[in-house]
């Protein structure tokens, strides 16, 4: 792509400034379209150092009411924290909301083609993380947002030019530092990196634009180009279906919830309070060998209304160090988080390495709740099978363990339980109509369950089923499994 590269056409003086007054009125014309029709812009600018990604970035900004941009300057390597999340992590928390832009000054390519040049990063991982940005550009692009990539480029002598005008001057020489001369230097090296990277990463869905940048004016006019072309063509195509691509994962089966006896699975109290016992002084001590050996845990609670997730949930916690263990709510989004790809807010809330999230409630909502209430389209949800995959197999490869429960409880006894809390005012906060609301379409949510724990129990994080007609064998289970899965994993 660099090496074929055909420089941008050359116009006159007149001619180009003629040019940029329409594509920067048009610019600022498609700012009210993106926020009425609530499209998320991401515009990521990649380049040569010294190419002028921060020049011409402030002047495309400046045909855009600044209410509706935020520019996110990236580290070209992730901090010591971030080093402890997946590496998407720190990038895709500033992914914009709908309606807005937000302009990446370097994103996902820098730390990936800065670590092959390195050597910090082996062809594996390069492999890797190249499929791990592939995914995520084609999730954004799926779920609505226009993806647009810039790829600033000049040659080895317009860059050690530009360097040297750079250092000349006392006030500009702090801004040329050694990697910016050690990349001049093993040019040839940076652009056969460069070269594979974008060959790698030129999807359909977000394509590369190769931006001549020896000039700002005619690098600016590309830019505006190319991005009111995309929204243009982004808002013609809002309301189309994407496709629903097929499973590739290994997959385990498991029974239907009908076919799942609950008879006979239970406990006496002697035998539950001696293996509970037993069974949190084991998971407390493989805690602190997770934290030493700097091993995420992500563990997630689906289950009826009334089945016990919340007991099931306090009997682990209990047997760990509160310092290492964060248990996450989860209740319908905020307007914030509903302004962004659905599974942002549980990107936001995963654990450092080391570290305990246990989800109550996640994002499988997406096939059951809003699917079945209406609140994303049949082609969202039928999309979101392999998306969650995708996502899960990002955190597996990452290194978490993942521990997926469905709490399972019948019919009858969601209503005994749900006539206790009714009955006694102490526990009538944990009933509510939307509860009796959802108990109507019983039938509804077994069918769509059915379908969510046959499409998404992988072989890398299976569900597993805990019958809770008796709260305390559903406890003692859970236990179980989550050590169980730890201890395979250490």
């Amino acid at each position: 792509m660099l090496k074929d590269f055909i420089k941008a056409e050359k116009l006159s003086e007149e001619e180009l400034k003629g040019r940029l007054e329409e594509e920067r009125s048009h610019l600022f014309s498609l700012q009210m379209k993106i926020k009425d029709a609530k499209l998320p812009v991401m515009v990521i600018f990649e380049g040569w150092n010294a190419a002028g990604k921060g020049e011409v970035i402030g002047r495309v900004i400046r045909s855009i009411d600044p209410r509706f941009f935020r520019v996110a300057t990236m580290d070209r390597q992730p901090s010591e924290d971030e080093k402890r999340y997946p590496f998407l992590y720190r990038f895709v928390k500033e992914i914009p909301e709908a309606g807005k832009f937000r302009f990446f000054d370097t994103c996902w390519m820098e730390e990936v083609v800065e670590g092959m040049i390195g050597e910090s990063i082996d062809e594996d991982e390069y492999k890797k993380r190249v499929h791990s940005i592939n995914v995520m550009e084609r999730q954004l692009c799926d779920n609505g947002y226009l993806v647009i990539k810039f790829f600033f480029h000049i040659s080895k002598k317009e860059q050690k030019k530009r360097l040297e005008k750079l250092k000349s001057s006392k006030d500009t020489k702090w801004r040329v530092d050694r990697e910016d001369l050690f990349q001049n230097k093993n040019y040839d090296r940076f652009l056969d990196t460069y070269e594979r990277y974008l060959e790698d990463t030129n999807g359909s869905r977000a394509p590369w634009y190769i931006i001549d940048a020896k000039d700002w004016k005619r690098a600016e006019l590309q830019v505006l180009g190319f991005l009111n072309r995309g929204i243009d063509i982004a808002l013609t195509n809002q309301k189309m279906n994407v496709p629903i691509l097929q499973n590739t994962f290994p997959m385990e089966k498991l029974p239907k919830l009908s076919e799942i006896p609950l008879k006979d699975k239970s406990l006496s109290e002697e035998e539950y309070r001696s293996e509970l016992d037993r069974l949190q002084k084991e998971l407390k001590e493989l805690g602190n060998r997770l934290y030493r050996k700097k091993i995420p845990v992500i563990i997630a609670y689906e289950g009826w209304d009334a089945a016990g997730k919340g007991g099931n949930i306090k009997r682990i916690t209990q047997a760990l160090d509160p310092r290492d263990f964060v248990v996450e709510p989860i209740a319908s989004p905020e307007p914030h988080e509903k302004a962004r790809h659905y599974l942002w807010r549980f990107w936001t809330r995963l654990p450092k390495t080391g570290h305990i999230t246990i989800f109550d409630r996640t994002w499988y909502g997406r096939v059951m709740v809003e699917r079945l209430e209406g609140f994303c389209s049949e082609n969202d949800w039928q999309r979101a099978y392999n998306e969650i995959n995708e996502f899960e197999k990002e955190l597996a490869d990452w290194g978490a363990v993942i521990i997926k429960f469905w709490v399972q409880i019948d019919k009858d006894t969601q209503l005994a339980r749900f006539n206790d809390r009714q009955n006694t005012p102490e526990k009538q906060w944990k009933i509510t109509d939307e509860d009796w609301r959802n108990r109507e379409k019983w039938d509804l949510y077994e069918t769509a369950i059915d379908e969510m724990i046959e499409k998404t129990s992988t072989a890398f994080a299976p569900w597993h089923i805990l019958e809770s007609v008796d709260k305390k064998y559903a406890r003692i289970k859970a236990l179980q499994t989550v050590i169980d899965e730890i201890k395979k994993r250490l």
